[in-house]
């Protein structure tokens, strides 16, 4: 563990021509000569692919918001006329759904099961109570005692709830297969070497054009930061990161986050202030960035458990403390 001593986010991207894709989140480090990019806009974020100056990205943007469209339409709590929001009005037991809906819903209740509870798919209604999201259905009580994703399950084409009123929520792992689905979709059209970002989200592919692996930058997660924590190395694999600063505000000298303790049904408190996490694939990383902010103080031991390579940030005084688990420094620049 060390205290954060880095550049200003705006010497940071000077020296280095980082382009940043939000506090809290790994940015990606481009040399724009050797690059070419696509973007677009989903989830409400903001999405691209960097692919070699020489490959035709235009044709892309198309396949690329064609498919993020159709996640959306299967998962987003946000639309009424979603599988998932389907699923959570629903009085009856069990909604039919897609297959890449059946797909998520069980990695989400796997890594659940995992996680020993701290990534919790069914706290959607806490997260709306606090205002950070649109899911009405059963709070539960607050001591969380008995998990009630368990509740929970995916049998064939059917989401099956064992609970009257219990909802799911997929958003702390669906960006993250929406990532996977779009690497495929590379691989699929002859394209083996790039890096995909959506909002705190990458996962790379093969090598950077001039033949080294891409970089992406870890920012700094406090509220009045400008400043860069280090630059990772992204080798064939994925980076998800989630803290405190995005999507969270201050009520009565008190601030409130929309990542949930679901074992205490409030905002995540206390020194966690981001939790960056690699993984082969994006969704894993996804949602262990998600259980893992969770779990506050108990995230590094619960990583080092479950075999997790993780970077926590913590609050230290006017500062921050790190503490990398499971080699990720190793990945460091």
């Amino acid at each position: 563990m060390t205290t954060l001593n880095s550049p200003t986010r705006r010497r940071f991207l000077a020296l280095t021509g980082a382009a940043g894709l939000g506090l809290a989140t790994p940015a990606l480090l481009r040399a724009a000569p050797a690059t070419a990019s696509v973007t677009g806009s989903a989830f409400a974020s903001n999405w691209s692919v960097t692919l070699a100056d020489t490959a035709d990205v235009a044709p892309l943007k198309q396949r690329f918001d064609r498919l993020l469209a159709g996640i959306d339409r299967m998962m987003s709590p946000w639309r009424a006329d979603s599988e998932i929001t389907g699923f959570n009005v629903a009085t009856r037991e069990a909604s039919r759904i897609s297959a890449e809906t059946a797909f998520t819903a069980d990695a989400a209740l796997a890594m659940a099961a995992a996680s020993d509870g701290w990534f919790d798919p069914t706290i959607g209604p806490l997260v709306a109570r606090y205002g950070f999201g649109p899911i009405e259905g059963n709070v539960g009580p607050e001591d969380k005692a008995a998990p009630r994703w368990r509740s929970l399950a995916v049998e064939g084409d059917l989401l099956v709830k064992q609970e009257p009123g219990l909802t799911m929520d997929l958003c702390g792992i669906a960006k993250g297969r929406a990532l996977d689905l779009m690497a495929l979709e590379l691989g699929n059209t002859g394209h083996d070497d790039f890096l995909i970002a959506i909002s705190g989200e990458l996962l790379s592919g093969g090598r950077h054009p001039e033949g080294r692996p891409w970089q992406v930058a870890v920012e700094d997660p406090r509220p009045d930061a400008d400043s860069t924590f280090g630059v990772l190395r992204l080798d064939n694999a994925a980076v998800a990161t989630s803290g405190l600063r995005a999507q969270s505000y201050d009520l009565d000298g008190r601030r409130y986050s929309h990542i949930i303790d679901p074992y205490h049904g409030r905002p995540v408190e206390g020194e966690i202030a981001s939790v960056s996490v690699i993984a082969p694939d994006a969704m894993t990383a996804d949602g262990w960035a998600t259980a893992l902010t969770a779990a506050g103080a108990a995230g590094p031991a619960l990583a080092r458990r479950r075999g997790i390579a993780a970077l926590f940030l913590f609050h230290d005084g006017a500062g921050l403390r790190n503490e990398s688990v499971n080699g990720f420094d190793r990945l460091l620049l």
